[in-house]
């Protein structure tokens, strides 16, 4: 399903509509749907690319969060767990890799090491597999942990998670380190639009979960980029419209509380 929306809401989804509407065209030139199907879908992928219109819808997933403050988690022992939001994989002339974070792993990664700082005594665990089993990619949670390295964090507060594809992946996987080190509560990074589904997936784990969410790479551009057609809005509406259907589906398999 992930896969579908994020090619639905791509550049070559737009392109493999135009060429429907083409042959549609040119099989029944008569038609009066196929003469209206380029039109409905020119109006629709518009529509869905300028920033503003997904953002809207977002604030239906994200109400009722706000940015962490320390006072929010409770007493005990607690992990900061963020999860990833992607990476690219690049390759030189000469085989060697390097690999540089999603905006939205970036965004989660620059929160992680702030509340680090709120929460010195926190564990931080880095989360996130590779897409596909079988592509040669780097695992988001070790480019994540470089970056959190980076920004100051020790590395020995730093625990990886470097398996998992998805978010009830990761929430099965970082059980047992939890539970190996007494660790009942969570601060759960993540952007604000996936905070919802994170939060019902932790807590159907059994977690005491404190939400932290983490701003979209793109809510501080100027008014002018937000208001007009980008591949910008087209890719947060793909995020949006993967969390419209990741929650029910959720729920359904009973990975979601």
């Amino acid at each position: 399903m992930g896969e579908l929306l994020e090619f639905l809401f791509s550049i070559e989804g737009v392109i493999a509509a135009l060429v429907v509407s083409g042959v549609w065209l040119l099989l029944r030139p008569k038609s009066i749907a196929a003469r209206s199907f380029p039109l409905i879908i020119g109006i629709l992928y518009v529509t869905a690319s300028i920033y503003a219109v997904p953002a809207a819808i977002a604030k239906l997933l994200t109400r009722g969060y706000h940015p962490f403050v320390a006072s929010d988690a409770g007493p005990g022992k607690t992990a900061i767990v963020v999860l990833g939001g992607g990476c690219q994989t690049i390759a030189g002339w000469n085989g060697e890799r390097t690999a540089v974070l999603a905006g939205d792993s970036a965004a989660r990664v620059l929160e992680a090491a702030r509340i680090s700082r709120e929460l010195p005594s926190a564990v931080v665990i880095s989360s996130g597999g590779t897409p596909a089993a079988d592509e040669d990619e780097t695992a988001v949670a070790l480019v994540m942990r470089d970056q959190l390295i980076a920004l100051g964090v020790a590395p020995a507060r730093i625990l990886l998670e470097a398996d998992s594809r998805d978010t009830h992946d990761e929430a099965v996987a970082i059980d047992p380190m939890l539970r190996t080190r007494n660790i009942r509560q969570v601060v759960l990074v993540t952007s604000d639009v996936h905070m919802r589904r994170s939060v019902g997936t932790f807590a159907e784990a059994g977690w005491k979960v404190i939400p932290a969410i983490a701003p979209n790479p793109n809510y501080g551009r100027p008014l002018r980029r937000r208001m007009v057609p980008s591949s910008m809005g087209l890719a947060f509406s793909s995020a949006v419209a993967h969390e419209a259907c990741g929650i029910p589906y959720y729920w359904a398999r009973g990975w979601l509380r």
